[in-house]
């Protein structure tokens, strides 16, 4: 382990790093309900697609152990499944194999550009307050979806008002707040394994709780009991490497494929650049060292990802969980894609953890990764601007890339403006015009 993963140089051991990885997995593992549930609106099988989720995801996670060494999970991104259920297939009449399609050779220049090290030299265009303003908007985002997740907070019935507050005397916000404050507790008393306790923990009192619900009215309706505890995966089969390059060589399509591009490339920049400064293991000037192997681990996944039949994988935002376990080398990826390995024949158990278990920890999370707005130049207005627009818009509009790219492009913009345009490298530049490129194609998206 030490030979492969380098633990006394991270400072980590292999305890820690497990309990990282398990963290990371139950954090994330809804994916392997919801993107298949997504991605049935396409006509795309179920079972099959589960399937594809899982083997996508371990893929994914093993090259980023031993290929980038990197504590990050990869599995398949939500936005861009449902870019390509509701938009592409949906919207545009097309199959879903040529969505799918569109999907691999997105993949397939990602490795092209990866290889040549393009998309590396853009990460190390990133100005340094802002990668500090995507740990914090990350942060603030996954508390969004954890407050969403318990029912803490909830769509407003109202057109004009976007969000309320929760009925918080329900069984399952009471469950959500007591995880809450219990991992609050143990990180504050340095408990290892924090998180993860409080996620079993919570997921053990909501099956018991339900068990003793006998009455005529569900008191923890929306949790349910595992099915069973193991089950055979079905076929690939019926998805795998069905591909219509005939019906994606259009100019309908190009909208399509540059979708698909400006969104991977920017949330996975934003999010492995997030974590990785929280993580602290951004170099003095806020590069992380040999970006371009878990940029190349997320590009491969994602190609191999489309040949099972499933859409475009990245690096996982719920990898803050495990860093925040103590994860920081390619051990705690590894101890994911295991996991990810084992629920082919563990899905009924797993995919029973209820919302209430692990919405708390994304919220905690959140709170961990507040820490770096005190690394945020607020003393220059044209460092704090663009940082502070990634931070509320990557938040209120539920979208890690929006805020990156309003970031990218509000940065050289203030710049110039305030006469300081020669402080804006020729990367920066590059970000800026992709990024308006995004914001002209997301209406179509």
């Amino acid at each position: 382990m030490e030979r492969i993963f380098q633990l006394k140089a991270h400072g980590t051991t292999v305890r820690t790093e497990i309990i990282a990885g398990i963290t990371t997995f139950l954090t994330m593992s809804y994916i392997i309900v919801v993107n298949p549930g997504i991605l049935s609106n396409a006509g795309i099988p179920v079972g099959p697609s589960t399937v594809a989720t899982i083997l996508a995801s371990a893929v994914g996670c093993l090259m980023m152990a031993f290929y980038a060494n990197r504590p990050f999970a990869i599995a398949p991104y939500m936005g861009e499944n449902a870019f390509i259920a509701f938009t592409v297939v949906l919207g545009m009449n097309a199959s879903w194999q040529a969505g799918i399609t569109a999907v691999f050779i997105g993949g397939i220049l990602f490795v092209l550009i990866t290889a040549f090290r393009l998309r590396v030299w853009l990460a190390n265009a990133v100005p340094k307050n802002l990668k500090f303003s995507f740990v914090v908007g990350i942060g603030l985002f996954l508390t969004l979806i954890g407050l969403m997740d318990t029912g803490i907070v909830l769509k407003h019935p109202a057109p004009d008002v976007p969000l309320t507050i929760g009925n918080l005397l329900a069984p399952e916000s009471m469950l959500a707040i007591a995880a809450f404050i219990l991992m609050a507790v143990l990180i504050i008393r340095k408990v290892t394994g924090a998180i993860m306790i409080g996620i079993l923990g919570t997921t053990a009192c909501a099956f018991i709780l339900k068990l003793l619900d006998t009455g005529p009215v569900p008191f923890l309706p929306t949790v349910s009991l595992p099915t069973g505890f193991f089950s055979l995966p079905p076929s690939i089969a019926p998805i795998f490497m069905q591909f219509r390059f005939a019906e994606v060589m259009s100019a309908a399509f190009l909208p399509v494929f540059l979708t698909i591009f400006i969104m991977d490339f920017v949330d996975t920049m934003g999010t492995v650049i997030g974590v990785s400064a929280r993580a602290g293991l951004l170099d003095e000037n806020g590069n992380l060292p040999q970006i371009e192997r878990p940029m190349m681990a997320d590009a491969v996944a994602t190609v191999t990802g489309a040949c099972f039949g499933t859409t475009t994988t990245g690096t996982f935002i719920e990898s803050a969980a495990g860093i925040e376990e103590g994860g920081r080398t390619g051990l705690t990826a590894l101890t994911t894609g295991l996991l990810f390995l084992l629920a082919l024949f563990f899905t009924p158990l797993l995919t029973a953890i209820p919302t209430c278990a692990y919405g708390p920890a994304l919220i905690i999370v959140g709170v961990l990764m507040m820490d770096s707005v005190r690394r945020i130049d607020f003393s220059d207005l044209t460092e704090l601007i663009p940082a502070f627009v990634v931070i509320v818009l990557m938040s209120f509009t539920y979208n890690i890339g929006i805020g990156c790219t309003a970031g990218f492009v509000t940065y050289p913009a203030i710049k110039v403006l305030a006469g300081r345009g020669r402080e804006v490298g020729a990367g920066t530049w590059v970000l800026a015009v992709v990024s308006l490129l995004m914001f002209i194609v997301y209406p179509y998206a």
